[in-house]
């Protein structure tokens, strides 16, 4: 079968597609025939040996997919040849094939593309995940989420305002911000030609936003916390931006908000039912339509660093996909 391959830690531009060997489904796993696999920032990370987990080289990258069974290893039931799933691991997904536990697979409805589900489990599962279980986000709360036009910050907007919560949504340039319009919410800002504090304490008549979804990290962290109401929390979901920010702690003590950290793949692995509970209520959003996943770019194996550029260089709106 044909992979993508990471041979050295030095980014994406050195990744390379070459033929290997056919995985084979072991016990307790099901070999998928990979028909889309979506691509996250821990994806670029990972290739440069900056990410928490650390593969053997050479391996092939991609922690989601969505695909059909074509072999079901021994000890595993109630899945069958034929069967659509999405599922998620560390890496292997940017292949045409992928042998993963079983546990880390669900079906998804008939009516959801292989494009749309295979970018699903990683953006709107961290995404529910931080709002739904993290945040304990309320109906009438408003919250305010940053790089609100990337694969996680999208999946917020969305969930956020099918959860009854007023959105304000900040990115860096207009046409972002018609697309989370688009994709609900309520106020934008486009951080880049507006005062993002000024903006937040006139859109909340100085109260403040109950919830900041930050996925981007650097500059603009500190300056939402400045934003927040009391009781607010911060969702802490990644550093796109590259900086981590140093928060000055006393702040939590003047806005008596919350600094929460959000690892949605150490939860989803030691909470297999929460999980798969919360990606039936994301399967639930789509058939009835609260929620409508975007997929910006999709691109073949022999693409690969094209697809991963549309990332580096925070063009995507939305997911980028690769289609082995």
């Amino acid at each position: 079968m044909r992979a993508v391959l990471c041979k050295a830690l030095t980014g994406p531009d050195d990744l390379v597609v070459e033929q290997v060997d056919d995985p084979v489904a072991g016990a307790g796993q099901l070999l998928i025939d990979v028909k889309a696999a979506g691509l996250n920032f821990p994806d670029i990370l990972i290739t440069q040996g900056k990410y928490q987990f650390k593969p053997e080289l050479p391996f092939t990258p991609g922690g989601e997919g969505a695909g059909v069974v074509a072999a079901v290893g021994d000890g595993v039931d109630g899945v069958a040849v034929g069967d659509r799933v999405i599922f998620n691991h560390l890496t292997g997904a940017f292949a045409e094939k992928i042998a993963v536990p079983a546990t880390t697979c669900v079906p998804f409805p008939d009516a959801m593309p292989f494009d749309v589900a295979a970018g699903l489990t990683i953006t709107y599962g961290t995404s529910y995940h931080a709002l739904k279980d993290r945040a304990a986000l309320q109906a009438g709360e408003t919250v305010l989420v940053l790089g609100a036009a990337g694969g996680v910050g999208l999946a917020a907007v969305e969930l956020a305002k099918a959860m009854g919560a007023r959105v304000i949504a900040a990115a860096s340039t207009d046409e972002k911000l018609a697309v989370c319009t688009a994709h609900g919410a309520d106020e934008t800002v486009n951080y880049t030609t507006t005062d993002l504090k000024a903006a937040l304490k006139e859109l909340t008549g100085g109260r403040g936003v109950d919830v900041v979804y930050d996925p981007v990290g650097g500059d603009f962290t500190e300056v939402a916390v400045r934003g927040m109401a009391p009781g607010g929390r911060l969702l802490v979901i990644g550093f796109a931006a590259g900086d981590i920010p140093k928060i000055p702690i006393n702040l939590c003590l003047l806005k008596q908000c919350a600094l929460v950290g959000v690892f949605w793949g150490a939860w989803a692995t030691a909470n297999p039912q929460g999980q798969r509970a919360n990606m039936q209520d994301l399967f639930a959003m789509f058939t009835d339509g609260r929620i409508k996943p975007l997929v910006d770019d999709v691109h073949g194996l022999d693409d690969v660093r094209a697809a991963y550029a549309a990332l580096t260089g925070r063009r995507a709106k939305g997911k980028v996909i690769l289609t082995p």
